[in-house]
């Protein structure tokens, strides 16, 4: 049975975040040639190649994409081991910008992990739309700041710091709606701003669907609370859906959605050891 190395596993997700092996030697205080041997012993480790060499810019291959994910996974829980048995424990306050969807389906299972791993840490959560948590005005008000972004290229992914994920949007019902094939569409949305919303009514509006909406209301316990009652349909990112709640698959009624990229900006003015513990959290619960 063959071990991956944490090292070598750590310099390969770093050279993705910072996007090449310069940046990432210096972030690790190690030399760029270390870093590209570390590289290169983990694909002769693995037997594949992990990043495109013929590409212009840093690309990772199928292989390195998934390598990436457990990569995240591994490393999140050996730094939860290693903190566990850190003296001296880690402590402190986190003020943490999150889109309430993700507050609450993703946030419950992390927190719990984190808090047992972290007693001495207190969370402030606030929820709100990414472009809010994002302006000049709120940002630095946080220490962590998950957000969604729309239309995200491949190029933009790497320019976008801190970049996580891409999650598909889908429309979502109750279980026994059959909203989605009224002649009106009825829509059950966040207020004005919200990229879902946006979403929805440009790809509607592409495909000629009539539609209007419904209930306007800014949380996801509020949308979900309206769709159970069979209000209409909404939008949400896959990862966000409440179980309670049925994804209705490829449908001659809807368009498709498309897909948001997924952030986790740490604030530039943060030497909270905490906070960069939490995030490793975060990531590991996203992927």
């Amino acid at each position: 049975m063959k071990n991956l190395p944490i090292e070598m596993l750590r310099s390969f997700v770093v050279i993705n975040e910072e996007g090449g092996f310069t940046a990432a030697a210096d972030k690790l205080g190690r030399t760029q040639p270390a870093i590209s041997q570390q590289l290169k012993k983990l694909e002769q480790l693995l037997d594949r190649s992990l990043m495109d060499r013929d590409s212009p810019k840093l690309e990772l291959t199928p292989a390195g994409e998934s390598l990436l994910t457990y990569a995240r996974q591994i490393l999140s829980l050996n730094d939860e081991a290693v903190g566990y048995f850190s003296s001296p424990p880690v402590s402190g306050r986190i003020r943490f910008g999150i889109p309430s969807e993700f507050a609450i389906t993703l946030l419950p299972k992390i927190v719990s992990r984190f808090a047992k791993a972290y007693p001495d840490v207190t969370l402030e959560v606030n929820c709100d739309l990414s472009r809010n948590l994002l302006s000049d005005d709120q940002r630095n008000e946080y220490d962590l700041i998950l957000a969604l972004h729309d239309k995200v290229s491949a190029q933009q992914r790497r320019s976008i710091k801190n970049y996580i994920k891409t999650d598909e949007l889908v429309w979502v019902s109750s279980a026994s709606s059959r909203a989605h094939s009224q002649e009106t569409l009825p829509l059950v949305a966040a207020p004005s701003g919200c990229i879902y919303r946006q979403r929805a009514l440009r790809v509607l509006g592409k495909a000629k669907r009539s539609c209007r909406i419904v209930y306007t209301i800014p949380d996801l316990t509020g949308i979900q609370a309206a769709i159970d009652e069979g209000l209409g349909v909404t939008v949400l990112a896959r990862s966000t859906v409440p179980d309670s709640l049925a994804i209705i698959e490829q449908s001659k009624h809807l368009p498709v959605l498309g897909t948001v990229g997924i952030s986790l900006k740490q604030m530039d003015n943060t030497n909270n050891r905490a906070v960069k513990v939490l995030a490793e959290f975060i990531k590991s619960g996203l992927l």
